[in-house]
């Protein structure tokens, strides 16, 4: 596993022939990854581990749809796309990834299709999910899966629901939407995600007015620096002393970015693309723009050091620098990437204030 390039997870992910195959192969390339995580450029390395979990995800599907095909003859009715949200949908997750999932299908021709399409995805879904967890994925807490009929429909099912979120935009409703503009499909049809994506853009662009709903749940994590400069730190509990670089730095980022990115209407999920994106476009300067790119790359590096351990058989971590952790090299990296998220949610503030 020495060295493992891009070509190689590809490969080997491809050639498992079962889930055990599958699931050796990850344990095995997240110890290599790991080992290699101080010394690797942290956008290179986050490259690398999202790269693997593509690959482990999609040979999770191919499987399960062969595992369909030899228990009852049937194939996919009608062309779908496996989608990723979250992390996954930005290609930022972490070794200890989870589920946040969803799935799309084309249109069925009529009602008897409609049926047959639903119980088929349904049927899907269950397996795919349950390989998954299987391969070490755990279900998303939050029930963003598609085991979950709310992330599971037709493309026009997809477009009548984000219709509801937008035209009635409670905290709730908006809470969804900024999850579903993370989408990215990992599997299948590449278009079909558009349906999602080209729904929010769309009515942003007919009502400015929808980015003030999203601008409250944008700064609803607060970054983890103080008023004179010093680290917010855990009170209680196992992680007292320590600092949570998940929801303190590197969540606050994700939202800022991606709130500007669709006033722009920029259709890329991951954080860096937008970036690179809004100073392709003019949207921001490009000072500004290369501040935001390292402050996101640091926040990568220290949310994939956060120490994690195994439940059952599933990799966890609660996203917190350990104070031991916390060396005077690390304050001063992380408090330069805290000091760029407080500014760049005063800009997002700013911005859409000014509307």
């Amino acid at each position: 596993m020495e060295r493992l390039s891009l070509e190689m997870i590809q490969q080997e992910a491809a050639k498992a022939h079962s889930l055990q195959e599958l699931r050796i192969f990850r344990d095995q390339a997240h110890e290599e990854l790991q080992r290699h995580l101080l010394f690797a450029r942290p956008l290179d390395w986050n490259r690398k581990v999202n790269t693997l979990h593509d690959a482990i995800i999609r040979r999770v599907i191919q499987l399960s749809e062969a595992q369909l095909v030899r228990e009852s003859g049937e194939a996919p009715p009608v062309p779908y796309a496996f989608l990723l949200f979250g992390s996954g949908g930005r290609g930022e997750q972490t070794l200890w990834s989870d589920q946040d999932n969803g799935l799309i299908y084309a249109e069925p021709d009529n009602e008897e299709a409609k049926a047959g399409a639903e119980r088929y995805f349904a049927g899907l879904a269950q397996r795919i999910s349950a390989n998954l967890e299987e391969a070490g994925y755990p279900p998303c807490s939050g029930g963003v899966i598609c085991t979950n009929d709310q992330w599971r429909k037709s493309a026009a099912g997809y477009r009548r629901m984000l219709r509801e979120w937008l035209e009635n935009p409670h905290w709730e409703h908006v809470r969804y939407l900024l999850i579903s503009a993370d989408v990215r499909t990992i599997y299948g049809d590449p278009g079909l995600d558009g349906a999602i994506s080209g729904e929010i853009i769309g009515f942003i662009k007919s009502n400015p007015a929808m980015l003030e709903h999203m601008l409250h749940n944008t700064l609803h994590h607060k970054v983890s620096i103080g008023l004179f400069g010093q680290l917010i730190k855990e009170r209680y509990g196992e992680d007292a002393g320590g600092v949570d670089v998940k929801y303190g730095a590197y969540i606050p980022m994700v939202n800022g970015i991606r709130l500007l990115a669709l006033e722009a209407g920029i259709r890329v999920s991951s954080t860096e693309r937008r970036i690179q994106e809004l100073m392709a476009n003019g949207h921001v300067d490009q000072e500004i723009g290369r501040d935001w790119l390292e402050a996101l790359t640091i926040a990568l590096k220290l949310r994939s050091m956060t120490p994690y351990q195994m439940e059952g058989s599933h990799y966890t971590t609660r996203g917190k620098l350990t104070p031991e952790q916390l060396t005077k090299e690390r304050i001063t990296e992380l408090k330069r990437c805290l000091r760029i998220g407080i500014d760049l949610q005063k800009y997002v503030k700013s911005k859409f204030a000014k509307r």
